[in-house]
């Protein structure tokens, strides 16, 4: 069976000791506690992993980790997007998954605010890019009764950049108001968030800096990146380098005439790492503010033109980091993170050198499973994940969705829908304990035990409310859908 396994960063890895049965095995790297050995109980796919080997290109993990994370797919999922409008007059949006299509249960609405479906947040990379395995954790989410939704910084997928103000990669204010939305929406569902490799490093920002009120039950992390900023200064394959490069490039090429208001846009267009886009973003002195004819450029631009400091941040590159860096804030998280990383993740780099081992070591908060074979955000399987049955949902009265076939999925992703199932129990499990004990002690003190046992049982249930007042942080007027 799955054991806990403590690794020192200059030991040899527990599967070379013996401990596992063979190189498919899966060590869970953490610290021992209550949680931890009921996940070893509960969460079957856990160690139900049988990786592709032999002479199948899905046995390498440089061809999984392309195929994953950039060959097109045609995704049966449809989305309706919501553009928020932030407190900066900036914007970002939101793809809400609705159903599959050709499904008896595909509805092109949106879903009501009182369902009680819990919701899944997917934070995807840092470069905008959507990718196969995105989309596929949407429909292995949909299938099992969560909402899923996609959150899109400004700029990327689409998103109109109407500031001239970027998101900085571990800055996770603009996440924040859009969790506030959600519960907005959705304020009866329990909310989930997964983040997929370099867009790991926002959700661990921002669950570090939000701690006990994140709004978040758990949390999974899928070939997260975790010391980033050795990460942009190592370098990467000079292939995935230069794929990273071209693609942002691009992504920015169509903000070129504004941007350069505020960057030395020749300098950022001309660097050929990610290191060089990523500082000359952030970390050069800002120009000289001027204003931008309303010809091309929207009103709330130009009023964050002349308001705003710019996408760039005076500073070095070491300052950006320590506002920036994911780790930062770390022993704030108060909710159950679940990592899903591969020694043979060509992106992360070696585990030695890249994976916090003593993070998972000390802090209960946090999870490793640490599979030999997988890639980055690849983690392809010989049969499909049986793991969790179809409509098991998150114990939270999920719904919407235990009809609906469930695709052949990674294996990464049936690790992650049955933690979220796993922790939600246990934390059920731990509170209808303390309920029998507070009950006892009720029945020793007469009336006490009687007031008690007269109480509806609706009393009892905690509803998740919405602390802020919506209105005042949004412009409703503004905002707009597609």
């Amino acid at each position: 069976g799955l054991d806990i396994f403590k690794e020192k960063a200059g030991e040899t890895p527990a599967s070379d000791r013996g401990h596992e049965k063979s190189a498919s095995a899966v060590a869970l790297i953490c610290k021992p506690s209550a949680l931890a050995n009921y996940l070893l109980k509960h969460c079957r796919t856990f160690n139900n992993y049988s990786p592709c080997v032999g002479w199948s290109w899905r046995a390498s993990a440089v061809l999984q980790s392309v195929y994953d994370t950039c060959w097109p797919y045609s995704s049966p999922v449809q989305f309706v997007r919501d553009h928020l409008q932030l407190s900066d007059e900036g914007l970002v949006s939101l793809d809400w998954a609705l159903a599959l299509c050709g499904t008896s249960s595909h509805k092109r609405r949106r879903t009501s605010s009182t369902s009680n479906s819990p919701v899944l947040l997917i934070v995807p990379n840092s470069f905008g890019k959507i990718t196969r395995n995105v989309l596929k954790l949407c429909e292995a989410a949909l299938s099992h009764g969560y909402l899923p939704v996609v959150f899109n910084r400004r700029s990327h997928n689409g998103t109109p950049l109407t500031t001239l103000k970027l998101q900085q990669f571990g800055d996770p204010a603009d996440l924040r108001e859009a969790v506030r939305y959600i519960r907005y929406r959705q304020p009866a569902g329990r909310l989930y968030a997964a983040g997929e490799s370099t867009g790991a490093g926002l959700l661990l920002s921002y669950l570090g800096e939000c701690g006990s009120s994140s709004y978040v039950t758990a949390a999974v992390c899928l070939s997260p990146v975790f010391r980033c900023q050795s990460w942009f200064e190592s370098g990467l394959p000079r292939a995935v380098q230069w794929a990273l490069v071209l693609y942002q490039k691009m992504s920015l090429s169509r903000y070129r005439t504004v941007l350069g208001e505020t960057v030395h846009a020749d300098s950022l267009f001309s660097s050929s790492s990610l290191r060089g886009l990523e500082e000359g973003l952030f970390c050069q002195t800002p120009h000289k503010s001027t204003s931008l004819p309303t010809s091309t450029t929207s009103t709330t631009a130009t009023t964050a033109t002349s308001g705003s400091t710019g996408p760039n941040t005076s500073g070095s590159w070491e300052a950006y980091w320590d506002r920036n860096e994911p780790l930062r804030d770390v022993d704030e998280v108060a909710i159950p993170v679940l990592s899903v990383c591969a020694r043979d993740d060509p992106v992360r780099g070696p585990p030695r050198y890249t994976l916090p081992l003593e993070l998972f070591q000390t802090n209960p908060h946090f999870f490793l499973l640490l599979t030999e074979h997988g890639g980055h955000c690849g983690f392809s399987a010989q049969a499909p994940v049986t793991g969790v049955a179809p409509g098991s949902g998150s114990g939270s009265g999920s719904g919407g969705g235990g009809g609906v076939g469930m695709p052949r999925t990674s294996w990464s992703h049936g690790a992650l829908l049955e933690f979220f199932r796993a922790t939600t129990d246990f934390f059920a499990t731990e509170e209808r304990a303390k309920q029998l004990a507070a009950r006892r002690r009720g029945l020793g003190g007469g009336m006490a035990g009687r007031s008690f046992r007269n109480r509806s049982i609706s009393t009892c249930k905690r509803v998740p409310e919405c602390s802020h007042n919506i209105h005042a942080i949004y412009s409703w007027q503004r905002s707009y859908t597609r």
